[in-house]
């Protein structure tokens, strides 16, 4: 591979080790790299998942972020703390404020509450290496917040990201540039590499696949055939080739749709479940109302409890877009009724609105009076901004059957 065809950076991925768990444990003032605490969504149930554990807790009892609260061993040594995603998220952005005194906003991409890229290109002279910047950043986070990161280096993300994945875990700071990724890489399982889930893992199995590099020396001919252009990045990936943008705003996306889903905490009945999709659908509404949009097409997910398991997920498409909480209410009632069994008990529902135009573009039916259904949204959505999410409500959410009281108190689906 000729590697003088592409660019070269200086890119860092930086990933807080056990963050939430770490944040939990300076809260309290013990040590993140000792202390054998668990991260619980939500103590009072027993079913409820580990969503940190410290790298202690993991090392002695091989607890992951997928084991459920029950799963903890009985060991008085270890502890419990219940979520609290607004500090997380708080402490998230005081690092990436942090980040910005070595380089500017338009160089870091937030990737996650705890992962982010940074580029550094130019630095050298304010700053040295970026091996060197790594280990200035690595202290100034131990230092301000105590806690740990691992900080993977390559000319391009998906080399920062892969090879922090792979070493960087194991040894704090590790780099990979084109010239080192036979070595460092290719000898990988597909399973540890970034973007290769267990679906995919399984499908190139089955071509004989197992490592990075056969993926590299197979034919990209025949990757593009079985996979499409999935088949083509892979390649280009195992070559350690990656030509996303490392400069630029990357918080600006297009909105291509909205959507919100709840996993209950109960057994939801046919009488109950239109209060839960009524208030979904009016918090899909709100958030369109928010970037000024309406949408053409409503689409209803419902999963049955383990018991029966199932369920169904139906679209349907109307002829003038909307964002009126009772308009997609009654589409999503009839996707519903239609669909339903009739007799299976419910445990998940989400409401998505897509199709999505600009609200002023769009002309109103001059036989239906929608001026006013519009207005009273967009004045429940100024009362709400200025009161507070739960300040004016429907009376179905202050029923049983009701979500939106519950769901204010959590970030993430989760407890602030």
């Amino acid at each position: 591979m000729d590697y003088s065809l592409y660019p070269r950076h200086d890119v860092l991925c930086i990933d807080m080790r056990s963050f939430y768990a770490s944040v939990e444990a300076m809260k309290l003032g013990l040590d993140p790299m000792k202390v054998m605490l668990a991260v619980v969504g939500d103590p009072n149930r027993s079913g409820s998942i580990v969503l940190a554990a410290s790298p202690a807790l993991k090392s002695k009892y091989g607890i992951s972020n997928v084991s459920r609260f029950y799963e903890l061993p009985k060991d008085p040594d270890i502890v419990i703390a219940p979520a609290h995603m607004a500090d997380y998220l708080k402490v998230s952005t005081e690092i990436t404020k942090l980040l910005n005194r070595y380089t500017p906003k338009e160089a870091i991409h937030v990737y996650s509450v705890d992962e982010v890229w940074v580029t550094l290109n130019g630095l050298e002279k304010l700053y040295g290496g970026s091996w060197q910047i790594a280990e200035k950043i690595t202290q100034d986070i131990f230092d301000s917040f105590g806690i740990t990161c691992s900080i993977g280096i390559g000319d391009n993300k998906f080399l920062a990201k892969v090879v922090m994945d792979l070493h960087a875990k194991q040894l704090g700071i590790a780099e990979c540039r084109y010239e080192d990724v036979e070595k460092k890489l290719w000898p990988a399982p597909v399973e540890k590499i970034w973007g290769i889930g267990s679906r995919m893992k399984r499908n190139l199995n089955r071509m004989g696949i197992v490592n990075l590099g056969q993926i590299a020396n197979f034919n990209l001919k025949y990757l593009k055939k079985h996979f499409g252009v999935m088949g083509e990045q892979l390649y280009w990936h195992a070559w350690g080739i990656d030509l996303s943008p490392v400069f630029g705003d990357f918080t600006k996306t297009k909105q291509k749709g909205f959507g919100h889903g709840i996993s209950l905490l109960r057994d939801y009945s046919e009488e109950d479940i239109s209060v839960c999709i009524l208030d979904l659908c009016e918090e899909v509404c709100r958030r369109a109302r928010s970037f000024n949009k309406v949408g053409k097409t409503i689409h209803l997910g419902i999963s049955y409890s383990k018991e029966t398991r199932g369920g169904f997920s139906r679209s349907q498409s109307i002829h003038l877009p909307t964002n009126v909480t009772k308009d997609i209410y009654q589409i999503c009632m009839h996707l519903f009724q239609k669909f339903y069994d009739g007799e299976s008990k419910i445990r998940h529902v989400y409401v998505t609105l897509d199709n999505l135009f600009d609200k002023e573009k769009i002309q109103l039916d001059l036989f239906e009076d929608r001026a006013k259904k519009n207005d009273v949204g967009y004045v429940m959505d100024a009362i709400r901004s200025k009161y507070g999410s739960t300040s004016i409500l429907r009376a179905s959410s202050y029923t049983d059957a009701g979500i939106t009281i519950d769901r204010s108190k959590k970030i993430g689906g989760h407890y602030k």
